[in-house]
């Protein structure tokens, strides 16, 4: 059987990869270009939405996260487990430090180059958060071919 927590966070983990891929490709370059006369309404509606969207696979990913590290399922090698945290660091760290203050500003003073900056600053993010669905599909299949 399948390790729970690892399934939990493998699905946590895709969730908050397709979303971040959509948010790139689509929705801040989108929220780029919305004139400056709406961009406050638009900031604060996107913050508002996001949040509701993203609090429980946020908050299943950081708890399964954590999990992994203290129970790590038989057959994972200990390296992966710890390397998928470090990704959700650089992900959740991008998100508080970048992402957060930028929003902020977009939502109390919009410029253009605040809306471009949130295109190019959340390569980190997508690239952290496809390399942890990466990480959970190997140590799925490492956990999978231990059964």
């Amino acid at each position: 059987m399948i390790n729970l927590i690892l399934l939990a966070n493998f699905v946590a983990t895709c969730v908050m990869t397709g979303v971040i891929w959509f948010v790139q490709w689509v929705h801040y370059p989108l929220l780029a270009s919305v004139p400056v006369d709406r961009a406050i309404d638009a900031a604060t509606d996107h913050q508002r939405r996001t949040g509701q969207v993203l609090a429980i696979p946020m908050a299943v990913e950081g708890f399964t996260t954590l999990g992994l590290l203290i129970s790590r399922p038989e057959g994972v090698q200990i390296i992966w487990p710890w390397f998928g945290a470090v990704l959700l660091a650089v992900a959740l760290g991008s998100t508080i430090f970048v992402s957060v203050p930028l929003h902020a500003k977009m939502a109390a003073n919009p410029t253009a180059y605040v809306g471009r900056r949130l295109v190019t600053t959340n390569w980190p993010r997508t690239i952290a958060w496809s390399l942890r669905a990466s990480v959970c599909v190997v140590m799925l299949c490492q956990s999978v071919t231990k059964i």
